[in-house]
């Protein structure tokens, strides 16, 4: 009867550690392994995706048809959340472009690079602690290895994925006006990043473009007027160049009002945190990889 009554404590310790290392992002260590989201989940009806295998590790690109659309502090938005740097919300047109479905994840920024520097660790994880110089660094490398032309999205495509696009709903988030439903927040996340495309995609298909980890863009940060930011002196001591780019969607260590789809946020391009990841992107006409 005691071997019986051991073996069953084993056991249940066997079970919680298993546990305790399955996703949110935790543990650490793991090799590389297939990224992207899930195969079996369903594509958008008439969004069209493209699928590419990089040094093992498969991941999907979305195409984004171009339009007219208002980028900034939209009604939706509300009327006290929006920051000074939202507005004039604005009129802006951008061309077909096709966009990461999610962020990139761990395995494959390790496939690529040969190392994984984020913080909380697991594959399918978006790669976090990336500076932009580390994100331009990565598509250098993977366009060598593809024979692509990826990049980082400009702002303005970043928001117009982000608000579905075409097929755009109008959501003050991306995908939905319950935040619950398509984000990994300060409210959910239990202090950590967790894997992609484990909540609700937006209109287009796309995973976490609100919360998760925030995403860089190509672009300096810049009032919409084009004008400097006023900065704060603490920003200006300890980052004497100013030379900020744009960061997007809210992460897992914010709440609601970070997480709106015209939130923005300014990060010096060397900076790399727990919160900072990002997705890629490809002019449209340049893509020649395999269904």
């Amino acid at each position: 009867m005691k071997k019986v009554r051991l073996n069953s404590v084993l056991a249940l310790m066997m079970a919680l550690v298993i546990f305790a290392i399955m996703p949110g992002c935790k543990g650490g260590g793991k090799k590389a392994q297939e990224g992207g989201a899930d195969a079996g989940k369903a594509a958008v009806p008439g969004v069209e995706t493209k699928t590419y295998t990089v040094e093992g590790v498969t991941f999907k690109m979305v195409k984004v048809e171009g339009g007219t659309y208002t980028m900034g502090a939209t009604a939706e938005q509300g009327t006290t959340e929006p920051q000074s740097n939202e507005k004039p919300a604005h009129e802006v047109t951008v061309g077909d472009f096709w966009i990461g479905e999610t962020e990139v994840t761990q395995a494959l920024f390790e496939a690529v690079t040969g190392y994984n520097p984020s913080f909380t660790r697991w594959p399918q994880c978006p790669v976090d602690k990336v500076s932009w110089k580390d994100c331009h660094s990565f598509l250098e490398t993977i366009n060598e290895l593809t024979g692509e032309d990826f990049r980082l999205p400009t702002e303005a495509e970043w928001e117009y994925a982000a608000r579905g696009g075409k097929l755009s709903k109008g959501y003050k988030y991306a995908g939905s006006d319950n935040l619950e439903e398509v984000a990994w927040t300060v409210a959910n996340a239990d202090g950590k990043s967790h894997p992609v495309a484990s909540k609700k995609p937006n209109e287009l298909g796309l995973y976490d473009m609100s919360g998760n980890l925030y995403e860089w863009c190509e672009d300096k940060y810049l009032m919409y007027d084009g004008s400097e930011p006023q900065y704060s002196q603490k920003m200006l001591k300890s980052d004497i160049k100013r030379e900020f780019h744009i960061e997007r969607g809210g992460c897992w260590d914010q709440g609601p009002t970070m997480c709106r789809v015209s939130y923005r946020h300014a990060g010096n391009y060397t900076h790399m945190y727990a919160y900072d990841g990002f997705r890629i992107a490809l002019t449209a006409p340049k893509v020649s990889a395999t269904e």
